[in-house]
């Protein structure tokens, strides 16, 4: 199902909406949780609490305390994927994660501020990883190094494009062409691929960050 929100004439696009829906169910989400806070927790908080605990702990696990600076991006970014890649499940919606645009932005704010972190902690040291243990290497390594962290948007958000669009499309023709409860094993998978893609870009995106504020020798 494709539609657009029209405004003045003007429209907006499917990926745009709705991602403007996640965002929206989000907010409604978070709002819920937290208006009442309760030692014993209703069932939003405690299904919120739970998710938030886990990301603070695969945070930990991976970057170490140091690394809760850049919790409110990584939590962010692990709700707004995970949103994003189930909401394509149900049927009538699109998933805003399979549009290249929307996985590039978020893609591109991780590499920005992995350079600009590494430049806060390193100074202008930083950028000698680029030019190789050596200066006679230092003609073959700088193109190496620039490629290789030039590729790290494009692998971040052509991967999770790819795997959330082409899987839906698999879905939804299967539930075309054969019954109903045959189609239950496959959606239980992309359940479990959409989690997975969700935590293959959150890991991704703190060991950047992480490396970045690690002095390379």
């Amino acid at each position: 199902m494709h539609s657009f929100l029209f405004l003045e004439n003007k429209y907006i696009p499917d990926f745009m909406a709705y991602t403007f829906l996640v965002m929206a169910i989000l907010t409604l989400l978070g709002w819920l949780a937290t208006r009442r806070m309760e030692i014993y927790p209703n069932k939003i908080q405690n299904v919120m609490e739970v998710m938030v605990s886990a990301f603070k702990n695969l945070l930990i696990d991976t970057m170490g305390q140091q690394g809760m600076r850049f919790f409110p991006l990584i939590a962010t970014i692990g709700f707004f994927i995970l949103f994003s890649n189930l909401i394509g499940l149900v049927p009538g919606f699109d998933s805003p994660t399979g549009s290249l645009n929307t996985t590039i932005a978020m893609a591109l704010v991780v590499f920005f501020l992995t350079h600009i972190v590494g430049v806060q902690m390193q100074g202008m040291k930083y950028f000698k990883q680029f030019l190789g243990p050596v200066w006679w290497l230092t003609p073959l390594m700088m193109p190496i190094e620039i490629i290789s962290h030039l590729s790290r948007p494009l692998s971040l958000s052509v991967r999770l494009m790819g795997n959330m669009s082409g899987g839906h499309i698999v879905l939804a023709v299967i539930f075309v062409l054969v019954p109903l409860l045959v189609p239950l094993p496959i959606l239980v998978l992309k359940i479990l691929i959409s989690v997975i893609q969700t935590l293959v870009f959150m890991l991704l995106s703190m060991m950047y960050i992480a490396g970045a504020m690690e002095e390379h020798h």
